[in-house]
């Protein structure tokens, strides 16, 4: 295949990976995925583009974004800012997902690449048709997490590597550095000298800033680089011995320097990481997601991040990464389980001609050496997994199939093993048509009419062979992308709210289902990094709220809510709400609410509770709609309204300087059944005596296994006859009504 032609179909598969990228990540994942990392790092790119790397909230807790951790009063974010520094050109762009496409197209072309140096051109070509065409890539090079951005980074180390090789000077053993045939030929050594230190520091610089992205991820993939770098050291220092040129010749000799050149490169990236460290943790050796969870790094034995622990024994993590390698082999490659097979076809034929021809192990780098690279990243990814109990995570529950981040996102872990498998797969394909082609070929005894049927013959088996991949392909493909689809959905009922309205000013709290975290599992709703965007969000959190209302004091305060239970990721829906928040202050804070009451109801109960104490009260008439009163003042809280009585010796409850005063209201009805209003109203009270409040977080809880969270009141889901009206004033105590 001539230079031009194989450019240009390069040039077609790298822009058709650049508009799928596009596509589905506009289409599929619009608001993110249900891996929450990658508000992580968009959030990281939004800081670095500030010219920041540390958060400084003005009030912590209420704006701790997901997997950040405090280091001295500031916020850092657990993951190294490679890949956030890549996103971040597609926000400097105006739109993130720029940088998406510009990094699936670099790695589709750098497959090329790296096929075509280690195989042919057309091996390349189908190599990067593959990839692109592996649903792993095709999911995981649209969503905004680090494993295609790492990757791209270590292509491009092994096709500097490669190239370097190729390009270095060949010498035979006992030859001086420069040919004595002429000044052409010393010239020809001098360029190719150069070319190849230029490939050389491409690569050191490259797995450098791959280190620096994803430390293990690089190391794996440079292993067999680096015994291959071992080899070719041992094999040039045996050779200038040999040639008895002393010492210095030794270090001098071009594989010596062109490797050093490499190393240097990548000792780089390795110390820029450990200054990173050291300004972010404070010490060069902690790395910043060990400083989030000391017990998440490598190894076995006891590990935890979060809560979740788990003996992490080598026997579990062999069954952990042997079920993650099954299901990348057979869901997530191209055309699944056919694409492997084909793979191990290229593998297997190259092991054959490798075992036959000693001469593929010389001193001068050779295909068959670049094949064996490629070939040994099934060897270090596979095995250096088992290492790390990240690969148990993201299965979940090894017993359910159907569990983890793998059903919607595969075996993103093993990314860097795409690129061997496309490239093995590419060369299983072209030997099978090779054969095909070759016994057409042999059919000239056989007259026109039977090569005429030869070659018909061909070209059926071929379509069938692409048909066969295709559908193989299209049916691995479907089940992620359905799954994806229904989070996709649910994702867009829940941030219905948000589409219609523009913020100015404001302040908007945000549930917290995962724990007290911003953009977990709320990704689309992030901050700026110097907090002064049109709407600030922050974690909704009772008392610290009031915090947050000091520290924004001339901004319109909302919250937003939701009813149902948050499983996006099963597809189902909840019922989202925006309310307005009143922030009040004065001697006395009273919320009134006006509840619904069932014709069915026959008892009611009022418990009032604050951090410090609880007190009871009866309704003496359910034929009618409850009002209550929410009093707090003198550091006390108690309820008041028409019906209502102590059911208690207290009817009070003491009022913390900073609180929630609760209270449930019990509906009974006659059958047996019931449910319950809630409301939660933060305070504060000063040293002066001054109350401060917001609105009452307001709940409808028709299930008990649904307060707390995802009962929010929300006007349009409720059944008929529940209601819930509240109001919020402040005024002084001699001024006010009993």
């Amino acid at each position: 295949m001539n230079r031009r032609r194989f450019r240009l179909l390069g040039a077609a598969l790298t822009g058709l990976a650049a508009a799928v990228t596009l596509l589905v990540s506009t289409e599929l994942f619009p608001y993110h995925s249900v891996n929450h990392d990658e508000a992580v790092y968009l959030q990281q790119a939004a800081m670095l583009l500030d010219g920041t790397l540390s958060l400084a909230p003005p009030v912590l807790d209420s704006f701790r974004p997901w997997f950040f951790f405090e280091e001295a009063g500031r916020l850092y974010p657990k993951y190294a800012p490679v890949p956030a520094a890549m996103f971040a050109v597609g926000e400097a762009l105006g739109e993130p997902r720029i940088s998406l496409v510009l990094i699936a197209a670099g790695n589709v072309a750098l497959a090329i690449a790296v096929a075509s140096e280690a195989f042919d051109r057309r091996t390349g070509l189908l190599a990067g048709a593959f990839l692109l065409a592996s649903p792993l890539f095709v999911v995981d090079s649209a969503v905004f997490l680090p494993y295609a951005p790492t990757a791209f980074w270590n292509l491009l180390f092994a096709f500097g590597y490669i190239r370097a090789a190729r390009r270095a000077p060949v010498l035979q053993s006992g030859a001086r550095e420069e040919s004595p045939s002429g000044d052409s030929s010393r010239a020809s050594d001098s360029s190719n000298r150069r070319t190849s230190a230029a490939y050389a520091a491409l690569a050191g610089l490259a797995i450098g800033i791959a280190f620096f992205s994803r430390p293990y991820t690089a190391v794996l993939f440079a292993l067999p680089f680096i015994a291959h770098a071992l080899y070719s050291l041992v094999t040039a220092v045996r050779r200038e011995r040999r040639a008895s040129r002393g010492a210095l010749a030794e270090f001098a000799s071009p594989t010596v320097v062109r490797l050093s050149i490499t190393a240097v490169g990548g000792l780089a990236g390795v110390a820029t990481a450990l200054v990173y460290n050291a300004v972010v943790t404070g010490s060069p050796w902690l790395f910043p997601y060990e400083a989030f969870a000391p017990a998440d790094g490598l190894g076995f034995g006891h590990r935890e991040i979060l809560g979740h622990s788990e003996a992490y024994t080598p026997a579990l993590g062999l069954r952990a990464n042997a079920e993650v390698v099954r299901e990348l082999f057979t869901e997530w490659v191209v055309g699944g389980s056919v694409g492997t097979l084909l793979a191990a076809l290229g593998v297997a034929e190259f092991l054959r001609r490798a075992s036959v021809r000693p001469s593929s192990w010389s001193p001068e780098f050779t295909d068959a050496q670049a094949k064996a690279l490629l070939a040994g990243l099934f060897v270090s990814v596979v095995a250096g997994n088992v290492y790390f109990w990240g690969n148990l995570n993201l299965l979940g529950d090894l017993a359910d199939p159907d569990d983890g981040l793998i059903v919607a996102l595969g075996p993103y872990y093993h990314f860097d093993l795409l690129v061997p498998t496309a490239a093995f797969a590419a060369r299983g394909t072209l030997l099978v048509g090779d054969r095909v082609r070759a016994w057409t070929e042999r059919t000239d005894h056989i007259g026109e009419r039977g090569r005429s049927s030869a070659r018909g013959t061909a070209a059926a088996l071929a379509l069938a062979t692409a048909l066969v991949l295709a559908g193989a392909t299209g049916a691995v493909l479907a089940p992620p992308v359905a799954d994806n689809a229904e989070t996709t959905g649910a994702y867009e009922d829940a941030y219905a709210p948000f589409e219609d309205r523009e913020f100015s000013n404001a302040v908007v709290f945000v549930p917290t289902p995962y724990g007290d975290w911003l953009n977990h599992p709320f990704q689309h709703l992030r901050n700026d990094p110097g907090y002064d965007g049109d709407a600030v969000f922050a974690v909704e959190d009772g008392s610290d709220d009031l915090a947050v209302v000091s520290a924004f004091p001339n901004r319109t305060y909302y919250r937003y809510v939701y009813r149902g239970a948050w499983v996006p990721f099963t597809g189902e829906s909840v019922t989202p709400a925006i309310q307005r928040v009143d922030a009040v202050e004065g001697e006395r804070v009273t919320a009134s609410a006006t509840l619904g009451l069932l014709d069915s109801a026959d008892r009611v109960s009022v418990r009032l509770a604050s951090d410090g104490g609880v007190a009871y009260y009866a309704v003496n008439d359910t034929s009618k709609n409850l009002t209550v009163e929410i009093r707090v003042e003198n550091g006390s809280a108690r309820l008041a309204g028409p019906g209502l009585r102590s059911s208690g010796d207290d009817a009070t409850v003491p009022v913390a300087d900073e609180d929630e005063v609760r209270v449930e209201v019990f509906v009974n009805d006659r059958a047996g059944g019931g449910f319950s209003y809630r409301l939660e109203l933060p305070v504060r009270i000063g040293d002066d005596g001054t109350v401060r409040a917001l609105s009452p977080i307001r709940e409808a809880c028709l299930s008990p296994a649904t307060c707390g969270g995802e009962a929010a009141y929300v006007e349009r889901a409720m059944p008929d006859g529940i209601r819930m009206e509240t109001e919020l004033r402040a005024d002084s105590i001699e001024n006010a009504t009993a």
